[in-house]
Formats: structure tokens, C-alpha cells, sequence
């Protein structure tokens, strides 16, 4: 790899400072739900943003490659079902760009520190089907059925911290 090769790959994944962070999360998500997947941008965007932990996958130059988000307590509790120890993981989206690179799996990990960091002793997720290997490769198990989620055929998964 050269050097420039380097630099265009190399990135770093946190939890979200401040309020520019919060911003270049949502612009990865319109980037890919709104715009690549047609998912209506009033729903892509919910009350839960204000509470929740969000990470983000972000270049040494600032260009921001991907984001994900934690819902934990009680905003967790309509996506987990009645356990408060069990986070949501939501709304992981990675950049054409930046595809094949890892960040997803880093973005998915860095989401399981914040949950270890919260107590949290599960994480669930709705994964689009078309993604549940990722997701099983990272240790996550599907159960129930397939649902549809803003159109897109979906599965619940959940991994054991």
C-alpha cells in the first residue's frame, strides 16, 4: 500500500463530540437512506437522535465515512422489548466510498463499547436482510420473522456482550 493509498483508507471511529459530529452523522445517513435508499428522510430522522449515543466513522481530513447509533434505557425499550439491559444498535450507514474497508464492522464495535461503557449486557438490531451476514459474522443471531421497516424487508438479530 502506498502511501497515499494510506492516507485515503486510514480513519478513525468515536463517539460523537459535539454538534458538527452529530451533523456529519446525519449527513452519512441522508447520504444512504434518504438519497441511495429512498427511505423518506421524516422518518429517517426521529426523536431518538436527541438521546441517543451516536459514532462515527470519520478521515484524518474530517470527510466523514459512516455513522451508526446506540439507543440504551429507556428510548431501547420499544426496539428490545422489556429489558433494560439491552441496547439498540440503529441507523449504520457507510458511504459508497468507504465501503469494503471495515468501518461498518469498527462502527458496529465501537456502538458495543458504548453499550459494555453503559452496562448494557445485549445489543439488539433490525438489520435490512440483504446484511444479516455482516451482522452474523460479527457474532449477531437472527430470530423472528422478516418484517418490512420503511419498505425494506428486515430481521431482528441480537448479540450477547
Amino acid at each position: 500500500m502506498t502511501a497515499q493509498d494510506e492516507r485515503l483508507t486510514a480513519y478513525e471511529v468515536r463517539e460523537a463530540r459535539d454538534h458538527g459530529d452529530r451533523d456529519a452523522c446525519f449527513a452519512v445517513r441522508r447520504e444512504v437512506f434518504v438519497v441511495e435508499q429512498n427511505v423518506p428522510a421524516e422518518i429517517e430522522y426521529d426523536p431518538y437522535d436527541e438521546t441517543a449515543v451516536h459514532v462515527l466513522a470519520v478521515r484524518a481530513d474530517g470527510l466523514p465515512l459512516g455513522t451508526g447509533r446506540l439507543l440504551h434505557g429507556d428510548d431501547a425499550l420499544g426496539k428490545t422489548g422489556a429489558d433494560a439491559s439491552v441496547g439498540s444498535l440503529g441507523r449504520l450507514a457507510v458511504t459508497k466510498a468507504a465501503r469494503g474497508l471495515g468501518v461498518g464492522a469498527a462502527l458496529v464495535r465501537a456502538i458495543e463499547d458504548a453499550a459494555r461503557a453503559r452496562g448494557l449486557t445485549a445489543v439488539d438490531l433490525h438489520a435490512q436482510t440483504h446484511a444479516t451476514g455482516f451482522y452474523e459474522r460479527l457474532g449477531y443471531e437472527a430470530y423472528g420473522p422478516e418484517f418490512p421497516d420503511a419498505g425494506i424487508p428486515h430481521r431482528a438479530m441480537r448479540r450477547t456482550l
